[in-house]
């Protein structure tokens, strides 16, 4: 495994959260950066090892997340201070995740809808050795989108143009499952064409239980990792 390979060769590895949010939701209980936080505390080797970037577009959020981080108990015992950056996820963020070589990394992308989710930024985050992604699918907006001209620049970076193209010509007239099934399969195949090998989808329905909300995609260019959440799902 990867954290087995870093600790061996007394390395770091990262968990980036591009849109990490407050840090706790409305009921008080802890959201993800403060629970990765909360599991490197209590864990002696991830401790020496985590490096955590937390990152969101709204300045009143990452004030009160880096106010949660400082006031986690033993947050001072983290080798690695965490870090906690505010601003858009777009184009210069694609740009860096492109040109930068990342140490292992878990990255987790959770747009509200589709702007600042790009194949350009999955790339990024997946390039290097032992780095891996989660980012959401918000297949409700993302399905209403696909034909709708005003988000074609959005719709056209997660797809890849040419299949974005393909998705608008071909998804008139289908029924619900079968638009489900080609948006999906058009998005792992685009995936997988950037260097993803392995895809998979954890779908999520809505409240009727009848049809899919959203998914959380996992890419990864490792079989160990497909395998371990398969196995989770």
């Amino acid at each position: 495994m990867v954290g087995s390979a870093v600790k061996m060769n007394g390395k770091k590895l990262a968990y980036i959260d591009l849109y990490a949010g407050p840090g706790r939701y409305k009921d008080g209980s802890a959201s993800r950066p403060l629970l990765v936080l909360e599991n490197a505390i209590e864990d002696a080797d991830l401790s020496k090892m985590l490096v955590a970037l937390f990152n969101d577009a709204n300045k009143d959020l990452t004030n009160t997340l880096q106010n949660e981080i400082d006031a986690l108990p033993g947050i001072e015992t983290l080798t690695y201070r965490p870090s906690v950056m505010c601003g858009e996820i777009g184009e210069d963020a694609a740009k860096f995740f492109s040109s930068t070589r990342l140490i292992p990394s878990f990255t987790f992308v959770d747009p509200f809808g589709y702007k600042g989710l790009s194949l350009q930024i999955v790339n990024g985050v997946i390039k290097d050795w032992g780095c891996d992604c989660v980012f959401f699918f918000n297949y409700q907006r993302i399905n209403a989108g696909i034909c709708n001209p005003i988000v074609d620049v959005h719709i056209d970076a997660l797809f890849g143009k040419e299949r974005a193209d393909k998705l608008r010509e071909i998804l008139p007239g289908k029924t619900p499952h079968q638009r489900e099934i080609a948006i999906l399969e058009e998005l792992a195949q685009a995936i997988k064409a950037m260097g993803g090998k392995y895809v998979l989808p954890f779908k999520f329905k809505n409240a009727s239980g009848r049809r899919t909300s959203h998914s959380l995609i996992f890419v990864t260019k490792h079989f160990k990792g497909y395998e371990i959440m398969k196995d989770i799902r």
